[in-house]
């Protein structure tokens, strides 16, 4: 046994030493974690737009985090997020973080914020280019996108849309969106449609099927871009509406307008009236054109849902944003020379009522 004691000193003084260093491994991991946590990249640091897209996986944000010195340690903050159940949390937008801040708050802000909202507005009566270049300008998607998203066979498919676009189904809104490096153009076509669905449930309770739904908007569209004073929308749709139960061909010029397209300059002549070639002229064809000719509003639907009961089958600009309304031809007519005619040449004269 007495042999043995140096050898057994020698175990006790390696064992002491592994101990040691365990303990010096230890500390040096503590330390590493206490100053991942507590001390920002950067004092007093910087801000940082940074970007998240849609589908990225955990590993890559904190790989691009990193990369922007937004954290300094990705298999740290990988930790962090496991540990608080937060990897498959992250949002896809664009975000304003700081190099001061610590991962903490980094963390926080991907995974339960909204990002950066940027406003976007959509009147009503837009047909669906004009809104395409509203998603350009907001820098939300490319027009081609939007085009695309629009005619997206499959898309019209699962909202049901028994058309070959998704016009009319465009909600005019104003929306707080989030903008990412990628085009969201088709994200942002999804929003309005899902949109439209449940503000046409609100105006009209049960909605019919596909093909009544359609045609509704259909008129609805032809509200909206015959309106200028808004109390006028059920009236209106009722003139619309009689023309229909004729049948008389409901003579709306906004659906010839459409008909020709984005190229359209704004003159429209005789010969576009007798232009039986365009299928939305409804000078030349019966009953309601093939598909809505702009995005209507709630108030559009509600009025061609609910047309106004009376006898009009005509009505003309006044030129202060109203209409006049005629139960015959003759005084139609009557109407068309004292409100047109002669009213076009008025500095003051609108087709749209002006606002208070």
């Amino acid at each position: 046994m007495a042999g043995n004691k140096p050898a057994l000193r020698y175990i006790g003084f390696a064992g002491i030493v592994l101990c040691l260093g365990m303990m010096a491994v230890g500390s040096w991991f503590l330390y590493r974690a206490w100053t991942f946590l507590n001390i920002p990249p950067e004092d007093p640091g910087q801000e940082v737009r940074f970007v998240i897209e849609p589908g990225s996986g955990f590993l890559g944000i904190a790989r691009d985090l990193r990369k922007e010195n937004l954290i300094t340690d990705v298999k740290q903050f990988l930790a962090l997020a496991e540990d608080r159940g937060l990897t498959g949390s992250a949002k896809a937008g664009e975000f304003l973080l700081h190099t001061g801040w610590l991962p903490e708050k980094i963390l926080t802000t991907i995974t339960s914020t909204p990002g950066i909202l940027h406003r976007f507005t959509v009147r009503e009566g837009l047909p669906w280019w004009q809104v395409a270049k509203l998603v350009e300008q907001a820098e939300l998607g490319s027009y081609a996108e939007f085009d695309e998203a629009v005619h997206d066979p499959e898309l019209l498919a699962r909202f049901h849309i028994p058309a070959d676009s998704a016009e009319g189904y465009l909600f005019p809104e104003t929306y707080m969106l989030t903008r990412a490096r990628e085009s969201s153009a088709r994200s942002v076509v999804e929003m309005m449609i899902r949109e439209f669905f449940k503000n046409a449930k609100q105006a009209l309770g049960e909605l019919p099927e596909p093909d009544k739904l359609h045609e509704l908007v259909t008129l609805a569209s032809i509200v909206e871009k015959e309106t200028g004073d808004p109390s006028e929308r059920p009236a209106i749709a009722g003139v619309y509406a009689n023309r229909l139960r004729r049948p008389m061909r409901l003579q709306a010029d906004p659906t010839i307008i459409y008909g020709l397209g984005p190229s359209f300059n704004g003159n429209l002549r005789q010969k576009h009236l007798l232009d039986g070639e365009n299928p939305y002229n409804t000078y030349q064809h019966d009953g309601l054109p093939p598909g809505p000719i702009c995005s209507p509003g709630k108030a559009a639907l509600q009025a061609a849902a609910d047309p106004q009961d009376h006898d009009y089958l005509f009505f003309v600009a006044k030129g202060d944003g109203t209409h006049h309304f005629s139960k015959t031809l003759r005084e139609h007519n009557d109407a068309v020379g004292r409100y047109q005619k002669w009213g076009r040449n008025r500095k003051d004269y609108t087709s749209r009522k002006r606002e208070e």
